[in-house]
């Protein structure tokens, strides 16, 4: 964890080391890449779990170089594409069999997967309940899921 991260304290959060991790893949394939992580890494968040974020789609470029397995490309070409992003509290090599995961479930032959050292913040359980920001304090708004209305 990065010197100023890991000097972070407060009552109302802990933080906590880990990898971003951020997959690009083909619109149609992320759900099946998400089953993917889900059944090597539940994805908790303090108080949840199956957390992960994908962006709306944009254009992946780029051109095959000669000996994989797709042919050589004078041009690069272009894919619709999402980025899935994940924090996962591992490093290292623990991170083996989450990578393994999205590369069996990737389409592709060479995944853009990055990985980024972080850290993240998680709630102390029953603090700050009623802060009039918080959802359930407020009218009810149209993103609030069905379920926690």
């Amino acid at each position: 964890m990065l010197e100023s991260q890991s000097a972070l304290t407060s009552p109302r959060f802990s933080v906590e080391a880990g990898t971003r991790v951020l997959v690009q893949v083909p619109q149609e394939a992320t759900k099946g890449v998400l089953q993917a992580i889900l059944a090597v890494e539940p994805l908790t968040w303090g108080d949840y779990d199956q957390v992960a974020f994908t962006t709306l789609a944009g254009v992946q470029q780029f051109r095959s170089l000669p000996g994989g397995r797709n042919a050589a490309t004078d041009r690069a070409v272009e894919v619709a594409c999402v980025e899935l992003q994940i924090f996962v509290p591992k490093q290292g090599q623990a991170l083996e069999p989450l990578i393994r995961a999205i590369y069996h479930a990737h389409p592709y032959e060479e995944p853009v997967i990055q990985l980024l050292p972080g850290a993240r913040t998680c709630h102390r359980r029953g603090q700050d309940e009623g802060n009039p920001n918080r959802f359930w304090n407020q009218e009810t708004a149209d993103w609030v899921p069905k379920a926690h209305r």
